[in-house]
């Protein structure tokens, strides 16, 4: 693929939840251009490269740096969740819960809550 070249978004997906008010609304409505650009102008390979490198930066490191580097990978999953919630399943939901919960344990750790 040409580094100019932009991907489309999936065909025969919305790209809001329909019939969303309130804050879910707000959410996706503020959540479109960054979402847009992230998944369609950015390469591939970046998203995950950065958020490995964070994640494994807050692994490895034990003070408030690993904490702030975990936070911002808790952030961006924590986002991802709410965005991907009403079209999941149970398992798919206890299964982010999870991470975000683990996510959460290992920021507080680096902060020094326990």
């Amino acid at each position: 693929m040409a580094p100019d070249s932009k991907r489309p978004l999936p065909k025969g997906e919305q790209f809001f939840t329909p019939g969303a008010t309130g804050l879910r609304k707000a959410v996706e409505q503020r959540s479109a251009v960054p979402m847009t650009y992230l998944f369609t102008q950015v390469p591939r390979w970046v998203a995950p490269a950065i958020l490995v490198i964070l994640l494994l930066t807050g692994f490895a490191v034990s003070n408030w740096l690993g904490g702030v580097a975990t936070l911002v990978v808790l952030a961006f999953v924590g986002w991802l969740a709410y965005l991907s919630w009403p079209s999941l399943g149970v398992g798919g939901r206890l299964l982010r819960v999870a991470v975000l919960i683990f996510l959460a344990l290992v920021v507080a750790t680096r902060f020094g809550a326990f």
